[in-house]
């Protein structure tokens, strides 16, 4: 044992400066770090076209070229055929009602059934009530032919027609040839001989100038005025009375069992065997 105490550590020195490593050069360009180019469309089998998909390069981008498709485009066409689409059928059932209305105002034997006019009060319906009096055969000319209503307002009549386009007879005209003339679909008006002028003249001024109208003086008939159409029958005693007016709505040309058959031509002479103009 050399003393109390340990010898200390033998000392070797400071520790031997190495220095900053030196820096390394920074890498060159070279063949084999040169960036590679991007790949180019087409350039390779497979490689997806210019305007393959939207976004690649190349793609047509929506609206820049004329007649390109427009954002929204086809929502609008599509909304511009359905409201097309709506609008013709709204067109279609309209006419069809129109259709329907006008249809049902037709009768079935080939006249109208003048339904307008079914509310007037004191309207005679013949061809609800005696159909059979309203057979449509012709009669030679000059026949008396008996009527079992009066004035007739439909039946078996004569060959020509007295002129219905607004005429005012001033003297009983031949029964046979008015009552063809309410088969073109006119009204005929007529009153008792005597009746005031005053009505005469209401009368005259609801015909003149009015297709399918007829008036004429009427010896035997039970009221002051009477209105025929065909198959129908109004009788009142003044000319101010509405339902005249009623009736001439309901009933002219609507009552026709002829449509399309004019009521110009025929005869204008009272008497039954005068030369007719025209048959129908």
């Amino acid at each position: 044992m050399t003393g109390a105490f340990p010898e200390p550590p033998p000392s070797y020195g400071p520790p031997p400066s190495y220095g900053a490593p030196p820096p390394y050069p920074p890498p060159q360009p070279g063949p084999e770090s040169a960036p590679y180019p991007p790949p180019q469309p087409g350039a390779y089998p497979g490689a997806p076209q210019p305007g393959a998909y939207p976004g690649y390069p190349g793609s047509p981008q929506q609206g820049p070229y004329p007649g390109a498709p427009q954002a929204g485009g086809n929502g609008r066409k599509a909304v511009v055929a359905v409201v097309s689409v709506v609008a013709v059928v709204a067109v279609l059932c309209v006419a069809g009602i129109v259709g329907v209305v006008w249809y049902t105002t037709k009768h079935d034997d080939g006249g109208s059934s003048g339904a307008g006019g079914q509310d007037i009060a004191g309207l005679i319906d013949y061809r609800t009530t005696h159909p059979d009096w309203l057979e449509r055969d012709h009669k030679p000319s000059g026949e008396k032919i008996q009527y079992p209503m009066v004035p007739a307002a439909g039946g078996p009549h004569h060959p020509v027609w007295m002129r219905c386009a607004g005429d005012v007879y001033t003297e009983p005209v031949d029964e046979g040839n008015a009552v063809h003339s309410l088969e073109h679909g006119a009204v005929w008006i007529t009153y008792r001989p005597g009746l005031a002028a005053g009505e005469v003249e209401k009368l005259a001024k609801k015909v003149r100038n009015q297709d399918f109208m007829l008036m004429s003086p009427y010896v035997g008939q039970s009221s002051a005025i009477s209105l025929q159409a065909w198959g129908y029958q109004l009788r009142v005693e003044s000319a101010g009375d509405s339902r005249v007016d009623a009736f001439i709505k309901a009933y002219r040309e609507t009552a026709t069992m002829e449509a399309g058959v004019p009521c110009s031509n025929g005869v204008t002479s009272s008497d039954a065997s005068a030369e007719p103009t025209a048959t129908g």
